[in-house]
């Protein structure tokens, strides 16, 4: 008997299961910087805590041992500090190998995920690796709308991903709106709130999630180390699932996903209240600051509970994003632009250093001097 195989190119070559050449792959943005102030990444300006730097360089000691696969330290220490089971927590090279995981244990072919319209792209990229599709809920304020999320879950999703707040809008929802998104899901659907941003956010009505997911059998929610704590190239995520979900994501996870340093790294940087507490008040000096300051030069800046800024360049003003983002990598600032995410008309900016930031404004009010000359003309 012959088998007859589909497998390979012209030439006899492999080529990849059906619809892994048809994904986007991921687009980091500008990646060679030199002098340049990099404002497009959200990363922690302030740098890292100096406890958790220590410790990364006290790790080269151990550089010829394997890492102890389960993380136990670091899982002891981010159960203490947030009252959770240990057992329940899961880690991952950054979080996105986590939504990965998460897609590559619960997702057959021609099942479904449901994000919003601006979510991150990792969420697709993984469920498209697993011969999955990808439904986009309209967000038509830049913001996650719970009725248009529950109009596309049908009877193949089986996870819902939602950042809050988002990237790259910026933008959250409240505790309560989370909380009737969950209602209206079936059980057997997966609720991911990915939370990188989580700690930057300061409104009263707003949640990271992680009190629904103490009694809720199917919430997950996810944590960064890269953001707040700016350890951001040491690649370490956790996040809070179900023991259910925690137990199919260890079946599936590769051993050693995160490293000695890593570890040893984050757990001194939750254990440094003080740099937290500094990158979070540098966040909330500037981001409004950022906002007044762009608004009046006539961009409009999107409300932002994240480390950066979405800002839109008006049609009508004449100048685009394309042309700032060109005019600003001239002054030496490099900011995101975010036209995969079909925002054609903005740039996402991380709020900066002080002089980064005074810059920008600076920058960016000659570039729209033009466009200011001509609304000022009778």
């Amino acid at each position: 008997m012959t088998i007859q195989s589909t497998a390979g190119d012209a030439a006899g070559g492999p080529r990849p299961k059906a619809g892994i050449e048809m994904i986007r792959a991921y687009d980091p943005g500008v990646e060679e910087f030199g002098a340049a102030a990099k404002l497009c990444a959200n990363e922690n300006v302030l740098g890292c805590s100096p406890a958790a730097r220590e410790a990364f360089a006290r790790a080269a000691d151990q550089l010829h041992l394997y890492p102890e696969s389960k993380a136990t330290a670091l899982r002891m220490t981010i159960a203490e500090r947030y009252g959770l089971e240990p057992e329940r927590i899961l880690f991952g090279c950054g979080t996105d190998e986590i939504f990965a995981l998460l897609n590559h244990a619960f997702l057959e072919k021609g099942d479904n995920i449901v994000q919003g319209q601006y979510g991150f792209s990792s969420y697709a990229i993984g469920a498209r690796a697993c011969q999955g599709e990808a439904l986009y809920a309209p967000e038509p304020e830049r913001r996650i709308d719970v009725d248009a999320v529950l109009a596309r879950v049908n009877d193949r999703t089986r996870i819902v991903f939602i950042a809050n707040p988002s990237n790259p809008t910026g933008t959250w929802i409240s505790a309560g709106e989370v909380r009737r998104l969950h209602a209206g899901l079936p059980s057997q659907v997966l609720l991911v709130l990915d939370g990188a941003y989580a700690e930057f956010c300061a409104d009263p009505a707003y949640s990271d999630g992680l009190d629904l997911a103490r009694a809720a059998p199917n919430v997950v929610v996810t944590h960064t180390f890269s953001k707040i704590h700016g350890l951001a190239a040491l690649r370490i995520g956790w996040a809070y699932a179900p023991a259910p979900v925690a137990d199919a994501v260890n079946r599936v996870r590769l051993p050693f996903n995160t490293s000695i340093s890593a570890q040893m790294a984050a757990i001194a940087a939750l254990g440094d209240a003080d740099f937290q507490h500094r990158s979070l008040a540098h966040v909330e000096r500037w981001r409004p600051w950022l906002t007044e300051r762009l608004t009046a030069l006539g961009l409009t800046v999107t409300p932002s509970g994240a480390n950066f800024l979405l800002v839109d360049f008006p049609k009508e003003l004449g100048r685009t994003a394309a042309d700032a983002e060109a005019f600003l990598t001239g002054r030496g600032l490099i900011l995101r632009a975010v036209g995969a995410y079909g925002l054609t008309d903005s740039l996402r900016v991380t709020v900066g250093l002080e002089a980064q930031n005074h810059a920008l404004v600076g920058a960016l009010a000659d570039f729209m001097a033009p466009a200011a000359a001509q609304r000022s003309r009778p």
